[in-house]
């Protein structure tokens, strides 16, 4: 198509899968005449509207994408929902996901949904783990050098309990461990990043994060052109804040990494604007990089699209689709930069529909100009 080859293919992040226990590019192959088929969660609050959003761009600029929506119901206490979604994303191998409501005042008993969604990454295999990109957001910063990737596992760390005693169960295994460590510097060497940091809390948790640290300095001992150093959780946070500049690409278990990737949200912009991923050996989900389901600003079309748009953008690299994923993502950038249209988040007026309306109106000037 002429997207395909009149753009030039812009990097963001890498795409992988597993073979000979490393992780490396795959995606689904495309049927039904060169198209492909795709999982669409919505989830709650601002995610219906968003993915509405995405549907309407990919439709307006021909992308070659048919997705199957797969609803999931925070309310419900029925697993029917969340397992025909699990379903759809292994018939599918790809997914688009919007944040799920996780309603805390429900008994202990009830499954949130949210949680199902992040523990099926054991079903699913997310065997690198969760990825943030927080780099080039552009609009005026806290920090202009915030980190620029991090990862985390998906499918370690986790917490359960029995009846009468509150526990946290930690689990940390040498094999996931020293995969993320890898998939991290690999990373770093494909993009050219001169530093990774492990983050950890192996001073208390000697054994546990002890393992995952040690397995971080094993594999940063085959990485020698890389710097590698390590820091506590705690400290880590202050650190963000305060000297940013210092952190590259970060690796962590799961927990820091729900708690060090809204840090990063928040320096570079704030939620509306920061995409994640969730790699695996044969699925990938994408979605936004933090989990706020902006329920209170649902359905008054003033919600920041741009996280949403940009995931998008990773799961077409992920499928190949280079040419479209460049087109979007600089029709985005320009709306942003050029027009200065901004949502209510980043200090303007802008509504979510006038604002992907600039969008693809951007896609058609960039196309035109070539």
């Amino acid at each position: 198509t002429p997207f395909e080859t009149c753009w030039q293919l812009r990097g963001t992040l890498a795409s992988v899968c597993r073979k000979n226990n490393k992780l490396k590019a795959t995606a689904p192959p495309a049927r039904y005449g060169g198209r492909h088929t795709v999982t669409l969660i919505p989830g709650d609050g601002i995610g219906p509207e968003l993915a509405k959003h995405v549907c309407e761009l990919f439709r307006f600029c021909c992308v070659p994408v048919d997705f199957e929506v797969v609803n999931v119901d925070s309310t419900k206490t029925s697993e029917d929902d969340i397992n025909n979604a699990i379903m759809a994303i292994r018939r599918n191998g790809v997914a688009l996901k919007g944040n799920i409501e996780t309603n805390h005042n429900l008994p202990p008993s009830h499954k949130s949904r949210n949680t199902l969604c992040l523990c099926s990454s054991s079903s699913l295999q997310y065997h690198s783990g969760s990825v943030r990109q927080c780099d080039a957001q552009p609009v005026p910063a806290r920090s202009e050098d915030a980190p620029q990737k991090h990862r985390h596992h998906n499918n370690q760390g986790k917490h359960g309990g029995v009846p009468g005693v509150v526990e946290c169960l930690k689990i940390i295994t040498r094999t996931k461990s020293l995969r993320i460590a890898d998939y991290a510097f690999r990373t770093a060497r494909e993009k050219g990043r001169r530093r990774v940091t492990a983050i950890h809390k192996a001073n208390i948790m000697k054994l546990g994060d002890g393992l995952f640290l040690e397995c971080c300095k094993e594999v940063a001992s085959g990485y020698p052109e890389i710097t590698f150093n390590s820091m506590i959780v705690d400290n880590t946070t202050m650190q963000l804040v305060s000297r940013p500049q210092q952190f590259d690409v970060m690796v962590m278990p799961n927990l820091y990494g729900n708690v060090v990737s809204n840090v990063c949200a928040g320096l570079v912009g704030g939620p509306g604007l920061v995409p994640g991923a969730n790699y695996g050996e044969n699925y990938a989900v994408f979605e936004t990089g933090t989990r706020n389901t902006g329920k209170s600003i649902a359905n008054k079309n003033t919600a920041n699209p741009t996280a949403m748009l940009l995931a998008s953008c990773l799961l077409l690299d992920h499928l190949k689709l280079h040419g479209y994923a460049s087109m979007i993502r600089k029709a985005i950038l320009s709306t942003i930069t050029d027009s200065q249209l901004h949502t209510a988040d980043l200090g303007g007026k802008g509504s979510t529909s006038e604002m992907v309306q600039s969008i693809m109106d951007m896609t058609v000037r960039l196309h035109l100009s070539l």
